[in-house]
């Protein structure tokens, strides 16, 4: 029990810290208003109405989040489950957003109720992609982060579309514990039932549940219900915590494995200790925030801040407590010779694509079909191929990643590399100012190369297996993007701008733009078939490529640097654009062009053509208003990484 004791002390040592960070109040002042006195001053009413239900609602959703981690933990005996890592948090907060946008007035009543209905929605999907044999490894967490992309770049995509919204949604979306008074404690307070009964009644189904499936049916529990019944527990939750403060990961996921590293061993000891670590760990973490944010003149959302230590803590689990990968190391059957009816199809409909983007669109009078006019085709025109451009691009990148790593979950944006350079280029904008379009392919370069070293380091010990590569590399993007965060969260008239550039927008692109990434999309992809040997051999094995007299140091950087170049260049004129470098590699494999050439020829085309519909569609489909590019390209890519993932499981 000392450590219930030495965590209580720093419990409340942490609360009295964070309680003079945004008061000037002496500590005897402090107390008298904690015995009930009336405010004097301005700064008493700060104090009572802004810090204490700040750090109220720090302990309170800190609590929860610890408690439901572990209980996930315990019912699926999985180390790398939580709320977020198996897409329930994304559930929940596509959920209210949803609401939201429908009817603020229902979501201020109902949106618990939404979020969730989103959770449960996301974990039904995330069990059927993984099954119930996948729910103790790796694959239950990698079809997790998968939804939570996919779920997140459609809430993003809603928030975009209503701009009215944007601001409150994306603060709120980055997870927000700032409080004006104590109406959503008291909201939140009653909500949280679930957790004595959970403390006095689940540790005996859970111990059960450790002796395995069989044992605990011997003993006489029913083992369907009580799972479903533990489970909906931990999702109602999770979704009353987020309806609250919005998105505040990793705290479910770190806490049980720290809980079990301080020495919690029976199943109510880690429930209750991780409760009361869980408090500690967020409060901590709020208060890093709170200081931050005093330093940066800005706020800081806490969900950020959490981002910020739990995306390395999952790294870390992943590479320490995990030894096996089950992951398919081969791409997708489909045919094995490219037919030239294929290419004859495939080159149409990149005429028609570009034909329909330039020609087609809706208007105050109706649809209109016919050339543009000069001044509409020097808007379009730039569009058009810096979308062509980018899908080609991306493309090429993800044929040489996943031949160079022999990883067919490899792509520039699952791996982390377009997280990179999304960093450096807002990270220059606040350290230099200027546009985000305008900080050049040079920084974007710099962030994809720093990405791409470090998760090649990170990936050594599990000899690139793919799964293991494919988590590390999106909880790399989930640690970069929480950086982001930091720096877009300021609330700037600039932000829904940024957040436009961060769905991969070509809204603002130049003609000079558009032909310089046409232009490096060109050399790129010609350096990659003037490598189309290094590459053919690679993707054979080491030791053959060896015993062909391959330099494999030297090509290896040459193809890495041509990879971080090609995301590079994308990322600096579009914003990051996800799942493209995924998709097209596979889309050329199914329809035939297995060897080294034809596969980059066609994926580049098959790119191609994404980018080009996603943009015509982008600017068609909500008229007059218009969709990101690369949200829409990542709305379906992300939905057939999902369905990649369920592939096996379904077959």
């Amino acid at each position: 029990m000392r450590r219930y004791l030495y965590t209580f002390i720093l419990l409340l040592a942490m609360a009295v810290v964070q309680l003079q960070i945004d008061t000037q109040l002496p500590l005897h002042v402090q107390w008298q208003l904690l015995l009930g006195a009336e405010p004097a001053n301005f700064a008493g009413y700060q104090y009572w109405f802004s810090s204490l239900p700040r750090v109220a609602m720090a302990l309170l959703v800190g609590g929860v989040m610890g408690l439901t981690g572990s209980l996930l933990q315990q019912l699926l005996q999985n180390p790398l489950v939580s709320p977020m890592t198996i897409g329930a948090a994304s559930g929940a907060w596509l959920g209210v957003v949803l609401m939201t946008l429908i009817s603020p007035v229902l979501a201020a009543v109902w949106g618990s109720w939404a979020a969730m209905a989103g959770a449960i929605s996301a974990v039904l999907l995330v069990m059927l992609i993984a099954g119930r044999s996948g729910l103790r490894g790796l694959p239950v967490v990698l079809a997790g982060m998968a939804v939570n992309l996919l779920l997140g770049g459609v809430a993003s995509g809603l928030v975009l579309l209503n701009e009215q919204y944007a601001r409150n949604l994306f603060i709120w979306g980055a997870g927000d514990l700032a409080q004006t008074d104590w109406q959503w404690v008291e909201w939140l307070f009653p909500r949280l039932w679930p957790l004595p009964l959970l403390l006095l009644m689940a540790a005996r189904p859970l111990i059960l549940l450790r002796l395995g499936d069989t044992a605990a049916q011997g003993r006489g529990m029913s083992l369907l219900p009580v799972m479903l019944l533990l489970m909906l527990a931990a999702l109602w939750l999770t979704a009353v915590s987020i309806t609250a403060v919005g998105l505040i990961g990793f705290i479910g996921l770190l806490t049980p494995n720290l809980a079990r590293l301080l020495g919690s061993h029976g199943a109510r000891d880690e429930l209750g200790f991780s409760l009361l670590l869980g408090s500690l760990l967020l409060l901590a973490t709020d208060t890093l925030a709170l200081l931050f944010s005093k330093f940066l003149s800005d706020l800081v959302p806490s969900g950020a801040a959490a981002a910020l230590i739990g995306a390395p803590a999952l790294i870390w689990l992943a590479r320490n407590r995990l030894t096996g990968d089950d992951t398919e190391r081969r791409l997708p059957s489909g045919r094995q010779r490219l037919h030239p009816c294929v290419v004859g199809l495939m080159l149409l409909s990149i005429m028609l694509s570009a034909v329909f983007s330039l020609t087609l669109a809706p208007g105050n009078a109706g649809w209109h079909l016919g050339w543009p006019d000069d001044l509409i085709l020097s808007l379009r025109w730039p569009r058009v191929l810096a979308a062509a451009s980018a899908g080609a691009a991306l493309a090429v990148a993800g044929v040489v990643l996943q031949r160079l790593i022999r990883n067919p979950l490899a792509s520039p944006d699952i791996l982390g590399l377009s997280a990179g350079a999304t960093l450096a280029l807002v990270m220059n904008v606040m350290i230099f100012g200027g546009s985000v379009r305008e900080a050049g392919p040079m920084v974007a370069l710099g962030g994809s190369l720093a990405a791409l070293l470090l998760l090649l380091l990170l990936g050594r010990r599990h000899h690139y297996a793919p799964g293991m590569m494919a988590l590390m590399g999106i909880s790399l993007a989930a640690l970069l993007d929480a950086v982001v965060q930091f720096s877009l969260a300021r609330g700037t008239h600039d932000t829904t701008a940024i957040l436009g550039w961060l769905a991969g927008s070509t809204y603002r692109i130049s003609p000079f733009q558009a032909l310089m990434l046409a232009a490096g999309t060109l050399l790129g992809g010609g350096l990659a078939l003037l490598a189309r040997h290094a590459l053919t051999l690679i993707a054979i094995g080491d030791e053959f490529a060896a015993g062909r007299g391959l330099d494999r140091f030297r090509v290896r950087i040459f193809l890495l640097l041509l990879v971080a170049l090609l995301t590079a260049l994308v990322t600096s004129m579009l914003g990051p654009v996800a799942f493209v470098g995924l998709l097209a590699p596979h889309m050329a494999t199914l329809l035939g062009a297995r060897q080294t050439v034809p596969q980059l020829l066609v994926a580049a085309g098959v790119g191609t053509i994404l980018m080009l519909l996603a943009d015509w569609f982008g600017r068609i489909l909500v008229w007059p208003q218009q969709i990101p590019a690369g949200l829409l390209a990542s709305v379906v890519g992300g939905s057939y990484f999902v369905w990649l993932l369920a592939r096996r499981r379904l077959s």
